[in-house]
């Protein structure tokens, strides 16, 4: 989070292209795990921004293990989001506009432990069953998501 922050110190609240690793972890009864933020009161799964020269799949593994504990022990692509509909305003007032490359981690260890700072609470949940206050930038891949869920079980 550190080149983000140094950004906002020259540029204050405007839009900032910024980029992210996400990463949706999946349980064994093909649950995704998602996180209630404490900055805008929204679902999400896990990700973040990148840092200078980081590698995004070392950044989605970080993300992962500051939010929740769990170390991703293997992780593909799942896709790459942007747009207008990845255009967000954070509570704060910083506005960005996301360029989130999503992982899927099905294999992972650890105990959930949420990051007390960001995180209100970490919950699996099922496809046909997602919350409705979903996080408005991770939508577009969450959506995709449920919906390849929803086909392998018709």
């Amino acid at each position: 989070m550190g080149y983000i922050l140094d950004l906002r110190k020259f540029v204050g609240h405007r839009p900032l292209i910024q980029v992210g690793s996400g990463i949706i972890v999946e349980d064994e009864l093909g649950r995704v795990l998602l996180q209630l933020r404490a900055d805008n009161h929204c679902w999400s799964y896990c990700g973040g921004s990148l840092e200078v020269d980081e590698r995004v799949e070392d950044a989605a593994r970080r993300e992962l293990f500051e939010e929740t504990g769990l170390v991703a022990e293997s992780l593909e692509l799942f896709g790459v989001y942007s747009g207008p509909e990845l255009h967000y305003v954070y509570p704060n007032g910083d506005e960005v506009s996301n360029v989130d490359i999503v992982f899927l981690c099905r294999a992972f260890s650890g105990q959930l432990k949420r990051q007390e700072e960001e995180v209100d609470e970490l919950r699996f949940f099922a496809a046909d069953e997602l919350p409705e206050n979903l996080s408005p930038p991770i939508r577009p891949a969450l959506m995709q998501w449920k919906k390849q869920k929803l086909e392998q079980t018709t």
